[in-house]
Parts: structure tokens; sequence; C-alpha cells
């Protein structure tokens, strides 16, 4: 088994309860986990071979490689 060389982004809470929720790969998309963010924590997560996507709900920075994005609220 190789090590994933997938892409990195950091995420930083604004608020308290910030949720990032790891979503699979495959032919149907589930959630695979869950981290609940407080103010002004930071989490560093990777795209793996079972993480396709992540979902970010609540105020925060996301940086990735393509830029910096800020959530709504």
């Amino acid at each position: 088994m190789e090590p994933s060389s997938g892409d990195y982004i950091v995420i930083k809470a604004h608020e308290q309860g910030v949720h990032v929720i790891g979503l699979t790969r495959g032919m149907s998309t589930k959630f695979h986990h869950t981290e609940k963010l407080d103010r002004g924590e930071i989490l560093i997560a990777q795209f793996t071979d079972h993480t396709s996507a992540i979902k970010i709900r609540g105020k925060a920075t996301v940086l990735t490689k393509y830029g910096t994005v800020e959530s709504e609220d």
C-alpha cells in the first residue's frame, strides 16, 4: 500500500461549532469522517484515496494551493 499524496487544505474556525465533513469516493458518496472545530481552532485536512470532497459548515477560512476562501454567514 503506497501513501497517498493528495492536496492539503487548512481550515480555521471563526466561530464555535464549525463542522468539517469528509466525503468518500466511489459509486456512491457517503460521509466517512466528521470534526467539530471551536473558534480559533485550525484543522489541516488531506484529500486521499478515500476522501474526494470536504464539506465545511460554519464561519471559517479555508486555505488551499489555489487561494483562500471565506465562508458566508
